[in-house]
């Protein structure tokens, strides 16, 4: 049997909330990042258009295809590598905390909306409905975000990896009090036990991708963004963790070993 073996690269930007555009423009400097070093795949954060949980989202999001997944789409167009993205999504009275997979040829594969929506964000977002895969020549993607991997959530992961996902993406929001001591307490323990529960159960990669920066208002204002992204191989291996801190944007070209179906 043979292994393919991609490289993507982990987008850990800044999102500052409310600002789409100077957002998305930091998202396109991530892609082409990613594109100039030779990248299949790059991966941005949750929210990457207002913020996770920023207020503006309502009157901010737009539609999916619409003004903000568009410039992601010429993004991966010019640069000609697939994108997945978090974004907000408005669906008539409803907003959704989405995910879109972008083929290197600008066009929208996959859409998924947030399923596990945390108690203090139900009153902005709509509960997700939907899980999809799809075959790419890179090889099956699956795509969900953050909070779909808690531990007592791994029903959605696991259920990705029975309908044949060979690699997990799942852009994040990793936030932590403002006061969080990082060597007291070490970041990332939760998604970690997640993500190489996922990993060994399917033979199958799993990424995601938290921006960094304050949660300038929404429920958990005055917390920050703190990165730490992670990328399990798909024996449950550590490959990757991008570094920690609310200004510690980077970019983290990873390689995954993708095991055929």
């Amino acid at each position: 049997m043979t292994v393919a073996t991609i490289k993507l690269a982990m987008g850990q930007m800044l999102v500052e909330g409310g600002q789409i555009r100077e957002n998305v423009r930091r998202a396109t400097e991530q892609v082409n990042q990613a594109a100039a070093q030779g990248c299949h795949i790059v991966v941005l954060p949750e929210c990457l258009d207002a913020g996770w949980t920023h207020p503006s989202a309502r009157q901010l999001a737009e539609p999916i295809p619409g003004a903000t997944s568009d410039r992601l789409c010429r993004a991966a167009a010019r640069a000609g590598i697939y994108v997945a993205a978090g974004i907000t999504e408005r669906v008539g009275p409803r907003i959704f905390n989405a995910a879109v997979l972008i083929s290197p040829q600008g066009e929208i594969l996959l859409t998924h909306r947030k399923i596990n929506i945390l108690d203090i964000a139900r009153d902005l977002y709509a509960i997700g409905d939907r899980l999809g895969v799809v075959a790419t020549p890179l090889g099956t993607i699956g795509l969900n975000i953050c909070a779909d991997n808690f531990p007592d959530w791994l029903c959605l992961g696991h259920a990705l990896g029975r309908m044949g996902a060979q690699v997990l993406l799942s852009p994040s929001a990793w936030a932590v009090p403002a006061d969080h001591d990082p060597v007291a307490q070490p970041y990332g323990d939760l998604w970690q036990q997640s993500y190489t529960a996922l990993a060994r159960a399917h033979a199958m990669p799993v990424v995601g991708v938290s921006n960094v920066g304050r949660l300038s208002e929404g429920p958990w204002q005055g917390r920050k963004c703190i990165g730490c992204s992670l990328a399990v191989g798909r024996a449950g291996e550590t490959l990757a963790q991008a570094p920690y801190g609310e200004n510690a944007e980077s970019l983290t070209v990873v390689e995954l070993e993708l095991t055929p179906r």
